[in-house]
């Protein structure tokens, strides 16, 4: 089954076209609003890629916390 998502203005402009893979091995400033400075931080705790930024277990708890907390009361 083909999933087909729009990500608008979420990647780099470089990084639009690019397949789902392409993007995952991308450094973390392929996502709108991050810069090579972020991948150098980012690199220091090990994250070399958007698909390790969202696999790290502490980004990966922070974003589900915020994904339950929009279900609560």
């Amino acid at each position: 089954m083909a999933i087909s998502i729009e990500l608008g203005k979420k990647l780099d402009k470089d990084y639009e076209n690019k397949s789902l893979e392409e993007v995952l091995n991308a450094p973390p400033s392929a996502l709108a609003g991050l810069t090579e400075k972020h991948d150098e931080l980012l690199a220091k705790m090990g994250i070399k890629t958007i698909r390790d930024l969202g696999s790290n277990k502490y980004f990966a708890t922070a974003g589900v916390l915020v994904a339950l907390a929009g279900h609560v009361g």
